[in-house]
Parts: C-alpha cells; sequence; structure tokens
C-alpha cells in the first residue's frame, strides 16, 4: 500500500510531465503554424524551396542574386512578419499573464491598464506633429518618431498609474481603476488629433490603431526580439513569487516576498515588453487576455508553466489571425486587429455561456 507522501509525489509528477506535453504539443503547432505563414499568400512556394531559399540566405547571399522575387517574398517579407507576429504574440500574453497575476484580477491585460490608449496618442501625435516638431529628422525616418513616441507614452502611462496608486497604496483595485481613467484620457485625446488633421493623416492615424503587421522589416525583429525574450526569462524567473502573491499580499509578505517590489518591477517588464512590440504593430487587443484565459484552462494556475503556456498561445493565435488577415481576401489584406476583435469577442461570449451554464447546473 503506497504512503500518502508518495501518492502525492506521483501526482505532482503526473501532473508536471501533463504541463510539458502541452507545452511541446504548442511548440509543434506554432511551427506547424509558421511553415503554413511562410507558404500562404498569392505567391505559393513549397516548404522545400522555403528551406533552400533560406539555407542560400544563410550559406552563400550570393546565390539569391539569381531570384530576387523569391527572395524578397521569403527573406524580406513573410519570415519577418512570421517572427514579428510570434514575438508580438509572446509579448502581449506574457505582459497579460503576469499583469493579471500580479493584480489578482483576471481582466487586467496592457489595453486595460491604459496602455494601449497611451501608445496611439504618442503614435496619433507623432504623425500629425512630428514634422513639425522635429523638422530635422528626414521623411523617411519619420517612421521611426511614431514607433519611438508610442513606446514612450505607453512606458509613461503605467508610470503615471502606479505613481497615481501610490498616493493612495498600491492595491490592485486602486491600479486598475487609474488604468481606466488614464484610458479615457489618452483615447480623448486621439480623439482631438483625429479632429484636428486632414484626411491624409486621418487615414494614417487609423490604419495604426486598427493595428497590424505593415512594420514587419529585421529591423523591427532586431529591436524586438531580444527585448521580448529578455522580459520573458526575468518575468519566468519570478514565477514563484507570483505563486505566493496569488494566496494574498499578507502572506507573501510573511515568507520574505517584497509585494510592492514585485508589483513595480513586473508592471515596468510587461509593459516594456507590450509597448515595445505594440509600437511596431499598433493595437492589437485581445492576446493579453485569451492567451493566459485558454492557458488556465490547460494548464492550469501555477504560473511557472502558465506564463510559457501563455507566451506560445498568444504567439500561435496571432500568427494563424495574421495569416488570416493577409490571405483571406488575397490580394487584399484585412488589419489583424479588425480579425482579433471577431476572435475575442466570441471567445468571451464563449466564457460568458460557459460561466452561465456552470451556474445553472
Amino acid at each position: 500500500m503506497k504512503s500518502p507522501e508518495n501518492t502525492s509525489s506521483t501526482l505532482y509528477l503526473s501532473g508536471r510531465k501533463q504541463k510539458f506535453i502541452i507545452i511541446a504539443g504548442l511548440i509543434i503547432l506554432l511551427f506547424c503554424a509558421c511553415i503554413y505563414a511562410l507558404n500562404a499568400g498569392s505567391y505559393h512556394l513549397s516548404f522545400d524551396r522555403i528551406l533552400t531559399i533560406v539555407h542560400q540566405a544563410v550559406m552563400n547571399p550570393d546565390l539569391l542574386k539569381e531570384i530576387p522575387f523569391e527572395k524578397t517574398v521569403v527573406i524580406d517579407f513573410r519570415i519577418p512578419r512570421a517572427l514579428l507576429a510570434i514575438f508580438t504574440g509572446i509579448s502581449l500574453a506574457i505582459a497579460g499573464c503576469v499583469m493579471q497575476a500580479l493584480l489578482r484580477n483576471p481582466l487586467v491585460s496592457p489595453f486595460t491598464l491604459g496602455l494601449s490608449s497611451a501608445a496611439s496618442f504618442g503614435a496619433a501625435l507623432a504623425i500629425v506633429f512630428g514634422a513639425f516638431l522635429m523638422p530635422f529628422i528626414p521623411k523617411e525616418f519619420q517612421n521611426g518618431v511614431i514607433i519611438f513616441s508610442a513606446f514612450l507614452l505607453g512606458w509613461f502611462s503605467i508610470l503615471f498609474i502606479y505613481a497615481i496608486s501610490r498616493m493612495k497604496g498600491s492595491s490592485s483595485a486602486t491600479l486598475i481603476l487609474a488604468g481606466v481613467v488614464i484610458g479615457y484620457i489618452f483615447t480623448a485625446g486621439v480623439m482631438i488629433l483625429k479632429y484636428l488633421t486632414n484626411d491624409e493623416k486621418l487615414r494614417e492615424i487609423t490604419l495604426w490603431l486598427m493595428g497590424g503587421m505593415w512594420g514587419a522589416n529585421w529591423g523591427a525583429i532586431i529591436i524586438v526580439a531580444p527585448i521580448t525574450l529578455l522580459c520573458f526569462l526575468y518575468l519566468e524567473s519570478k514565477a514563484w513569487d507570483l505563486n505566493t502573491l496569488s494566496a494574498g499580499d499578507d502572506v507573501a509578505k510573511n515568507l520574505g516576498v517584497n509585494v510592492n517590489r514585485l508589483r513595480l518591477t513586473g508592471l515596468f517588464v510587461a509593459t516594456l515588453a507590450a509597448s515595445a512590440c505594440l509600437a511596431f504593430t499598433g493595437i492589437i487587443g485581445f492576446i493579453g487576455l485569451m492567451g493566459p484565459h485558454i492557458g488556465r484552462m490547460l494548464i492550469g494556475n501555477d504560473n511557472r508553466y502558465l506564463i510559457p503556456c501563455s507566451a506560445l498561445l498568444g504567439a500561435l493565435i496571432l500568427l494563424i489571425s495574421d495569416t488570416v488577415a493577409r490571405t483571406i481576401m488575397d490580394p487584399v489584406e484585412i488589419p489583424v486587429g479588425v480579425i482579433m476583435y471577431v476572435i475575442g469577442g466570441i471567445f468571451f461570449m464563449f466564457l460568458i455561456l460557459r460561466g452561465k451554464h456552470r451556474m445553472i447546473t
């Protein structure tokens, strides 16, 4: 007869193995989705041909001069776009997961805390006044001004929200309410700028607010990739502290966790990850909510496994959505933000109906 300790150990190891299997399965699904994304499009290329082009790009770039169009399609367009979708999905999902753990609220995300509204205002400000305020910057670099402005305002919003919360004590309710209020203020700023500007700039602001992978290039990947990976590694290293925090601030403090420092640094790192990607893609909603929610259904609440699971789910959802967005009405491309609003709306309607069903039964 097995002792209770052996039974508990067996159950723990079995559950841990199951979690690793789920994460490995998501990695395989993401790889398959990436292959499909590289194949899909107006110009179809077989997987073997794509591998050949990538091999030539790495080993002998001079051979690509003989196939300039295929090189442009694969190396300059599809691979950077797929990578940007993956890194953006990872960033938004881990940001949402960590923010929900820090504030112990399943509806918290980078958008609930006003980050997206602040980034939108920053981008709109640069689009409308960038050339006037910084005329010394060449026109071809104005897109960089938009990216920097969106990132800077997104970062500023979380600093401002946390400063407000510190005036009344850093409770999760205060942070969430501050985020909602700041979000409304920045949204009003975007509306004013849209009202004041001309038709050309109004269209540019509208397209940015819809969200898309139009800014995908190797320069964007060089910036986004290290930020995403470093933020992921840092937040994953705090998984045990986040698990402790789920029992309450007092319990976490008694176990030696510096709650205020954890909440501050966690929010800043999550904001850095999210705003760095949103600066290149525009506003893409629901990833920060869908990734963690689906992750909890699959793997539970243990942040050691939930953070990587959410990251993979965010990357998978956004990569598939972006592939659909650029192929469903080929050659016309739909902003991926529009696709995400449709998917997110359906997903949360499912959650509402599922919750009602559980209450009835």
